[in-house]
């Protein structure tokens, strides 16, 4: 038994006779009794009634034929839904990009969605990165971009680049002159940065183990009030340069390189396995890669791509 026995089946039904039904269908009728004669030989029961004016469903038959229809309506269904994925997807997207690279990145992600999944609805959600780690793992969002990604069972991802941290200093500060200040002077300023468990400052921490250095800062959890104390003269502040971009081009601050060591970090593409979406997550996964190389590329992301493939799109690796 296969569709298309199924299809001639109703049709035949539908149209009281054979003639018609071969007619429609755009077969043969010899071949069309033949189907149906081997549908009811692998049923073992009669389906068709013949007369003189055509045929007429037997009992057995009316019922079957209401079960191939549903049979087919699923069928059409079916091709429907993989077509839509496949040429137009459609639906609705939820993206999850840290604090730092949300402002810079999110224009440039809502534009090349209306031109590749026009009708797709893309919602972006700003967090710190430890909050969409906990998102992601959950199927609560479909995507995010995670900083020093640790592998978990329920995402997939693709690590995009390297990205080196910044001291943020006020407009005039003494230390931007100097250009770079080593690793071991950068707690004897006063610092803010986010509070942990932020990657940014686990990234510090690490590094300030490893020297035998008492790590101290004061903990704000917003990038645009960390701003706002930075250029304000009182503080000091640990970013990565596309966080502060805006500030650095209106001149309000500027930045000093860090040295021996100097501190970083690695940018994924994450994509949740718990998505009711996979294919347009997919799809998302590779816009957000290709424009996020775009903007390196074009130097306005300040980043190194870790590899040659991901300059082109994100190969999914299965944690």
């Amino acid at each position: 038994m296969d569709l298309r026995q199924l299809r001639y089946f109703v049709q035949i039904v539908d149209s009281g006779n054979f003639s018609r039904a071969a007619e429609i269908l755009r077969v043969a009728q010899p071949s069309l009794s033949q189907q149906v004669r081997n549908l009811e030989d692998e049923l073992g029961v009669e389906l068709l009634v013949r007369h003189a004016r055509g045929v007429t469903p037997t009992e057995l038959g009316l019922r079957f034929s209401e079960r191939a229809r549903r049979i087919l309506e699923e069928a059409d269904d079916a091709k429907a839904d993989l077509r839509s994925l496949t040429e137009s997807p459609s639906g609705r997207v939820l993206v999850g990009l840290p604090t730092s690279a949300a402002r810079g990145l999110a224009p440039d992600l809502y534009a090349a969605f209306a031109q590749r999944l026009p009708n797709v609805d893309l919602r972006v959600v700003e967090a710190m990165s430890g909050y969409l780690d906990e998102l992601i793992q959950a199927g609560r969002i479909d995507v995010a971009l995670l900083y020093d990604h640790k592998a978990f069972e329920n995402v997939a991802w693709t690590e995009m680049m390297v990205e080196e941290l910044l001291l943020f200093v006020p407009k005039g500060h003494a230390l931007a002159a100097r250009g770079e200040i080593p690793f071991a002077r950068l707690f004897d300023l006063p610092l803010v940065l986010p509070g942990r468990p932020n990657v940014l400052r686990t990234v510090l921490h690490q590094l300030a183990a490893r020297q035998d250095l008492t790590p101290r800062a004061v903990d704000c959890d917003s990038l645009p009030a960390i701003a706002k104390m930075v250029s304000g003269g009182r503080f000091v502040g640990v970013m990565p340069h596309f966080a502060f971009s805006d500030e650095i081009a209106r001149g309000e601050l500027e930045t000093v390189r860090i040295v021996d060591p100097t501190p970083s970090w690695r940018l994924s593409v994450v994509v949740s396995k718990r998505t009711l979406s996979p294919r347009i997550a997919d799809l998302t996964a590779q816009i957000t890669a290709d424009v996020i190389a775009d903007l390196v590329k074009r130097r306005i992301w300040s980043a190194k791509l870790t590899t040659v493939e991901a300059q082109r799109m994100p190969r999914r690796r299965v944690s």
